[in-house]
């Protein structure tokens, strides 16, 4: 029943928050330095789908790279799901797309200082989740292990 009763009160107050930012604050609040969600509107539903957080690490690996050569490195991802989650990244301005005025056309892809920041970011959240020794897990998902852009080289 304690359980509850703290649960209770802790949606009470999350929701109690939410009401008080949504009504005229601005999402920093300097006398009780509260933080809002609202600046992960929008970057939250790029960055979590599945191909991603790979696409970012593997430019970053890289340095730049082609769209084929970005296909080669997330072997299993499909054009258009590249192109797509390209442009979503391109738009949220993660990764800058340059054209290169050629025959054939040549087109390379670059993080962003945002790109790196967020690269970087993503490292500590890495660490946590391969810390965790309360969930049965393996250490590495099949899901990614075939694929090298799933591990960071050193920043």
């Amino acid at each position: 029943m304690l359980i509850i009763l703290k649960v209770k009160y802790l949606n009470y107050k999350v929701y109690s928050e939410i009401l008080a930012i949504s009504k005229g604050s601005d999402c920093m609040r300097k006398e009780d330095e509260h933080i809002c969600f609202c600046p992960l509107e929008g970057i939250i539903d790029v960055i979590s789908k599945k191909w991603a957080l790979l696409i970012v690490n593997a430019i970053g690996n890289n340095g730049r790279l082609r769209f084929n050569s970005l296909m080669e490195e997330l072997s299993g991802i499909s054009p258009k799901t590249l192109s797509d989650t390209l442009k979503e990244l391109q738009a949220e301005g993660l990764i800058k797309r340059e054209s290169f005025a050629e025959i054939p056309p040549r087109v390379e892809y670059s993080l962003t200082q945002d790109g790196a920041e967020l690269r970087k970011s993503i490292i500590p959240l890495l660490k946590w989740a391969a810390t965790r020794t309360n969930v049965n897990k393996k250490r590495c998902s099949s899901t990614y292990r075939g694929i090298s852009a799933h591990q960071v080289k050193k920043i």
